[in-house]
């Protein structure tokens, strides 16, 4: 639910009432209640709801506005009508309805202030007859709008009722409490970009709609004014907002959406249209005149509605102009837009709101020290990948600045548009860098096909209405709030963490950058736990689906169910794709079979869930699902899902025995030794495995050399595969290291396992981290101390990154502290059981370097020894993107590395100190030896008790 910015009854708001749930509290002004409030104002009474009057002179949305609420109310009340001498709401602009200027001049409605501002208060005898009412006031239209869509809201309305068929829970009695309140945006513009829009919302446009036509954007406009925003990039991949349907220009006015074109579609023309009308070379050095006439035609068209006009150009097709582009030409493209503008317009260029999109290679131009004039707005851009690639710099513009952003891509290293794969915490954390930087103007978000972005469009939006009310405790309950406006209180706690958890989840990698060899097969059991927390998430989805009654199911399956089954699910195709490979190649022919069949059931699975969403409400959503993502094998997606390459295993003749052990790939030869990975009493269990590899059965025998140490199994048939688990018994294990065969005999020979044995011989001190083999590895929450300074407080981030929370500071300011003596670090306490040189591993979110300096930067020291400072600078200057910002948005995550020397085994204390603000903290690894290869790294660390 969106939150008041302006008045303290921001708190009493969010405990109101939420669809599906009964109101919690009754405190606060104007707040929705289920019981009668004393001196309150009525919404329903016994099943009949409010007649909700405007002025009809008032625009045209708002009188829009107020019959959606009437509706709203009606659908709530259980589809009662209004009592002539029922209960009344009024709706209305200042300047356009009487009733409201005349309450406002006599005193008795304060008037609605700021940009999209409203008021929504109860008033004694507003007009005649009518003894007491809800006045909601709007300083300009939206704000009448917006006004009017927060009641429905709050009385239980869903803003994606339409768009994700979210039910309404009918109210007998539904009343409001007494007072006033008042609220406004903070981002002037707040929207949304349909974009890389084929095939899935495409296909279902032209299913549904006919084409993306003005019966298509009303329902878009409908949503981003019940979501509280108020700007639109429409779809542009062959289509033209303007030219395609001229009403759509006339509606989104109407409605009251500010409508631009995308980041390379100059002067209001789509580019499309280029292709469609423009006569000669997309090229201004050699078609001055042709640009020119087509850019005054786009302005020409537009009129007088509302719009933020994009200015500057790139090359054709959304490419980078050529390498030899000068910023004087540029400037003087900029120049003469300017000049088109004031001429069609017949006022200076400044009246007309322009925005320059500093997107790719054009932030290189501004970075180079191109300019525009002040009263354009200038558009900073992430990295595409939900990385702002920079922020302006302190001071005042007429025009001011925002961000684009991504919850979508098309291009390197890899498309991504299938499901959301954001988590709302990093777009939080994002955001907050940029309304701390000053970026208040416009806010826009890459949604791609609209649906499934449900989720991060409606948290972007409300974070865009109010960020400095967006503060890390709203955000980490933000779920919650949402998941019980959708589905009612009983089940809004499990739903939450359904939805943070996919998102962490589905944000480690995105599902089409996850391959067979992604998660690792024989390393810290990583394969086997991804695809255990899958299916946990998925039978928890299951269990509540069961639990929700069946109005609700079409919802579920749409925001929560679905992504999490349809994920999961690819995440297990290509775990088992791995296996399958892996199994062939150590002559497990069952188990590379068995695996074979899992892939081809998974591939299965995949059709089927997506036919299950397109069957959802009798097929409305039918192609919404049908965007493809298996099997690429290059950044652009592959035209249709194709089931992966399996690999087949033959059965050697007569009774063979196949071993394998736990961090190696290749089977272990007949006669031949290996070595499992260290045993210590602070880290896990290890395994060793067989199986057969010929055509009859093979039994084996298995026995360790030390009596403590421990085999879950000595004997038995190997069959497809068999696991023993090698383990200890610490009490009975000598301090020290030891090295103890463990020999696996078949009918075929035996082979010599070397199991590593550790036990230290003093106990590590209590708290403390202790290593196994090789590494400690801790979550950055996890630090024993943080110690602030002046200006910088350390600030947990709630649920951010692949495994636990993350570590920033509140503030962006600090820059180019010194490290040492008693700055601001964070101190973690940790064992090692080796001296020698060990690698201390930061593990951060991608950030990038927002300032446009040489990097982030902060230093490590252990102990009281030398603080080495680490820069992270994933795309240096004038470096474009490289090798190190591929993996780092690739893996969602970047590793730095500082080496130091370790004189002692024993206690240690890392210290990470802070040197600029801004970057996020996820995990600390120590490494003491070469680390084994995986994608998730080393488990945490036990903690000495």
């Amino acid at each position: 639910m969106r939150r008041s910015r302006l008045s303290v009854a921001v708190a009493a708001a969010a405990l109101v009432l939420c669809a599906g749930a009964p109101a919690v509290a009754c405190q606060g002004p104007v707040a929705v209640c289920e019981q009668a409030s004393a001196d309150g104002a009525l919404l329903i009474v016994g099943g009949r709801p409010a007649r909700v009057l405007t002025d009809p002179g008032d625009w045209p949305g708002v009188i829009r506005a107020a019959h959606d609420l009437q509706a709203d109310l009606g659908r709530v009340s259980g589809g009662g009508a209004p009592a002539e001498d029922g209960p009344v709401v009024l709706v209305g602009t200042v300047g356009r309805n009487a009733v409201i200027d005349r309450l406002i001049a006599e005193g008795r409605l304060p008037a609605p202030t700021g940009w999209d501002g409203y008021v929504q208060a109860v008033v004694e005898r507003p007009a005649d007859g009518v003894a007491r009412a809800l006045v909601i006031a709007g300083a300009d239209k939206r704000g009448a709008i917006y006004g009017a869509y927060d009641i429905s809201e709050r009385a239980g309305v869903s803003p994606w009722a339409w768009w994700a068929d979210v039910p309404v829970a009918v109210r007998r009695e539904l009343s409001l409490t007494p007072g006033r309140r008042a609220d406004a945006p903070a981002v002037r513009y707040r929207g949304v970009f349909l974009n890389d829009e084929e095939p899935a919302l495409g296909d279902w446009v032209r299913q549904t709609f006919g084409g993306f036509n003005h019966a298509f954007y009303e329902k878009v406009f409908e949503l981003i004014l019940r979501l509280k925003g108020n700007f639109l990039w429409p779809a542009m991949w062959g289509k033209a907002f303007y030219d395609d349907d001229p009403l759509n220009a006339v509606m989104a006015d109407e409605y009251g959406v500010v409508i631009g074109t995308s980041h390379h579609e100059p002067l209001a023309r789509a580019h499309v249209e280029w292709e469609r009308y423009g006569e000669g070379a997309w090229d201004w050095r050699t078609n001055r005149e042709g640009l020119s006439d087509f850019w005054r035609d786009g302005v020409r068209r537009r009129g007088t509605t509302e719009s933020l006009v994009t200015i500057g150009m790139r090359g054709d097709g959304d490419e980078a102009m050529s390498e030899d582009t000068a910023i004087p030409l540029l400037e003087d493209i900029v120049r003469s837009q300017r000049r088109i503008i004031e001429a069609v317009t017949g006022k200076p260029a400044a009246e007309t709101p322009q925005v320059w999109a500093l997107y790719k290679e054009v932030q290189d131009y501004y970075d180079q020290g191109m300019r525009v004039p002040d009263d354009v707005t200038l558009l900073f851009a992430d990295d595409n990948w939900g990385n702002i690639r920079r922020l302006p710099a302190p001071g005042d513009r007429a025009g001011g600045s925002g961000v684009y952003y991504h919850f979508d891509y098309v291009g390197g290293p890899r498309n991504y548009k299938w499901l959301n794969t954001t988590q709302n915490e990093r777009t939080w954390e994002q955001m907050r860098l940029a309304w701390q930087a000053g970026a208040d103007r416009l806010w826009v978000v890459n949604v791609g096909d609209l649906k499934p972005m449900e989720v991060p469009i409606d948290f972007f939006l409300d974070q865009a209405w109010d960020p400095q009310g967006m503060t890390v405790e709203r955000m980490a309950g933000w779920s919650r709030d949402w998941a019980r406006a959708q589905f009612g209180e009983a089940q809004a706690d499990e739903i939450a963490e359904l939805i943070d958890l996919y998102t962490r989840y589905n944000s480690r990698r995105k599902p089409e950058l996850i391959g067979p060899d992604t998660f690792s097969l024989v390393n810290h059991g990583e394969a086997d736990r991804i695809e255990a927390e899958w299916a946990e998430l998925a039978a928890r989805a299951d269990k509540v689906r069961a639990s929700l009654p069946a109005e609700y199911d079409d919802a579920f399956v749409q925001l929560v169910w679905f992504p999490i089954q349809a994920n999961g699910n690819v995440t297990a195709l290509h775990i088992e794709t791995g296996r399958n490979r892996l199994y062939a190649a150590q002559g497990r022919w069952q188990a590379a079979q068995a695996a074979a069949e899992a892939v081809r059931a998974r591939f299965a699975r995949d059709a089927e869930l997506e036919a299950i969403y397109h069957g959802l409400k009798g097929g409305k959503w039918d192609h919404m699902m049908s965007q493809t993502h298996i099997s690429y094998d290059n950044w652009q997606q592959p035209e249709r899902d194709v089931l992966p390459e399996l690999a087949t295993a033959r059965a050697e003749r007569g009774a063979r025995l196949g071993v394998a052990v736990e961090g190696r790939a290749e089977a272990v030869a007949t006669g031949a030794g290996a070595r499992l990975p260290e045993l210590s009493p602070y880290g896990a269990a290890r395994w060793i495995e067989v199986f057969d590899r010929g055509d009859r059965p093979a039994d084996f025998r298995i026995e360790a050399g030390a009596p403590w140490l421990s085999l879950s199994r000595t004997e038995g048939r190997a069959g497809e595969t068999t696991r023993i688990a090698v383990s200890a018994d610490w009490a009975a294990v000598p301090a020290g290291r030891h090295e103890v065969p463990v020999t696996v005999t078949g009918p075929d020979g035996a082979v010599v396992v070397t199991t590593v044995v550790t036990r230290p011989a003093e106990p590590p001190a209590a708290g403390r981290f202790v290593e196994s083999d090789g590494a400690v590895a801790v979550e950055a929450v996890d630090y024993a101390r943080a110690i602030g300074g002046p200006g910088v407080d350390w600030q947990v981030a709630p649920g951010l990154g692949r495994t636990g929370s993350a570590v920033t500071t509140a503030s962006s300011d600090a820059v180019g502290l010194t490290p040492g003596g008693d700055g601001p670090r964070l101190e973690y306490d940790i064992h090692l059981t080796e001296a020698g040189e060990a690698e201390v591993q930061l593990w951060l979110s991608p950030t990038l370097d927002f300032r446009g300096r040489d990097g982030l930067r902060y230093a490590v020291s252990i102990d009281d020894g030398p603080a080495q400072v680490v820069t992270l600078d994933l795309l240096a200057a004038g470096a474009g993107e490289n090798a190190d910002w591929d993996r780092a948005v690739s893996d969602n995550l970047a590793r730095t590395v500082s080496r130091h020397r370790i004189a002692t085994p024993g206690p240690h204390t890392v210290k990470v100190w802070l040197v600029d603000s801004g970057l996020v903290f996820q995990r600390l690894v120590v490494a003491t030896k070469p680390l084994p290869d995986s994608y998730m790294g080393p488990p945490n660390s036990a903690r000495a008790d």
